[in-house]
């Protein structure tokens, strides 16, 4: 059961001393992979009330009578559940020296905030997401070690192929769930889970953000949340969004952002040296896990019979990039490109001088030349379900 984190975090305290921050989704093995790294480590959950009200006294003394003093490290798990998760971590670190600390949370948005001044100097901050198709593949039992396949094909000129490619397994049907039912660890033995997706979206997915009074109006957030659903891979209007719902359109706004930072959606923005007929300012939403977004719009259909199947390997291969870029530390940032005029590049990947854009389609088409002809030294890559791996 291999993750792309494993050996980075297993050798954080070799290379540093601050503290180790784990941040993820609900159910995205954050607490599955620090307990497999770090197995003698004291662990403490804060959705435990008791665990809660000691760590919320913010009083060394009391938190002596919890931690071992024989502890070489601990884990706080969910700790964006605190109030002020920072304060409770700099008191342990600034006064039990010897102890390492390992703390995981859901929400980035509440931590980031909370903890940002007080661990300054003292925190490095990993992202887990759902499984990569490497990990997929791994815990799948399919093979046996991990790689990037997805991201270096379209970076290395060496590796990149634009022909369909043979596979020793059947990578079509593997795909074809994957965009239907999503990454989540836990339905790699409970496969097809339509129930556990359902639950997700209705309860787990929203139980963070209200603990922590991040949001006013539940039934709004969902709202918004299966309408961006419906609209992945376009780009999206605010004011249409609050038009639709009935909503302020600051409060749209906000919900988006704290929905990003709680590892649901991310944004693309569009790419541009300020060419008069290049999109500037309007963006596009994806979701982190394809079962999340079709738990939030109700539809486990058979890919062959969706017409948002364009859509769902958009979104799968936008967010495999923006993970394994994540976890190899390869830096790049992640653009669409768009003219007023209406040619379309789906995904665009910049890294100093390097400039990749990418065109993702299910069923292999001819690639548009338009990106190529406004940027000539850019590379021009043409993914599809064939040659994606």
């Amino acid at each position: 059961m291999k993750r792309h984190l494993d050996f980075k975090i297993g050798k954080h305290f070799r290379k540093y001393k601050q503290v180790l921050i784990l941040l993820g989704s609900r159910q995205v093995g954050k607490t599955t992979l620090v307990k497999k790294i770090f197995p003698k480590a004291d662990y403490f959950l804060v959705d435990n009330e008791p665990i809660k009200k000691i760590l919320g006294t913010y009083d060394i003394e009391t938190y002596k009578t919890l931690i071992n003093k024989d502890s070489k490290e601990i884990i706080i798990d969910e700790i964006h559940l605190l109030d002020n998760p920072g304060r409770a971590v700099k008191i342990i670190y600034d006064q039990m020296e010897n102890i390492r600390i390992i703390i995981t949370g859901s929400s980035s948005f509440h931590i980031k905030n909370k903890t940002g001044e007080s661990l300054a100097g003292r925190k490095i901050d990993y992202n887990i997401f759902p499984l990569t198709f490497s990990e997929y593949l791994n815990q799948k039992g399919v093979e046996n070690d991990l790689n990037f396949n997805v991201l270096e094909k379209l970076i290395d000129d060496k590796k990149y192929n634009s022909k369909d490619q043979l596979y020793r397994f059947d990578i079509k049907s593997i795909l074809n769930n994957i965009l239907v039912y999503g990454q989540y660890p836990y339905l790699i033995k409970n496969p097809n889970d339509e129930k556990y997706l359902l639950n997700f979206v209705d309860s787990l997915i929203f139980k963070d953000i209200l603990e922590l009074n991040l949001i006013e109006d539940k039934k709004l957030a969902k709202d918004l949340l299966k309408l961006l659903a419906f609209q992945i891979g376009n780009i999206i209007n605010y004011s249409e969004l609050a038009n639709s719902l009935k909503a302020d359109q600051r409060t749209i706004k906000r919900y988006v952002e704290i929905f990003e930072q709680s590892f649901i959606l991310f944004r693309l923005y569009p790419y541009s040296k300020n060419k008069r007929d290049e999109i500037l300012k309007a963006t596009k939403i994806f979701f982190y896990d394809t079962g999340i977004r079709n738990a939030l719009i109700g539809d486990f259909s058979d890919l062959d019979s969706r017409t948002d199947k364009g859509a769902l390997f958009e979104n799968f291969i936008i967010s495999e990039l923006i993970k394994q870029d994540s976890y190899s530390e390869k830096n790049f940032k992640f653009y669409y490109w768009r003219t007023k005029q209406g040619s379309e590049i789906d995904v665009v990947l910049e890294k100093g001088n390097s400039l990749v854009g990418v065109e993702v389609k299910y069923k292999r088409k001819s690639a548009n030349k338009a990106f190529k002809n406004r940027y000539p030294k850019a590379k021009i890559r043409l993914v599809t379900a064939d040659n994606f791996y």
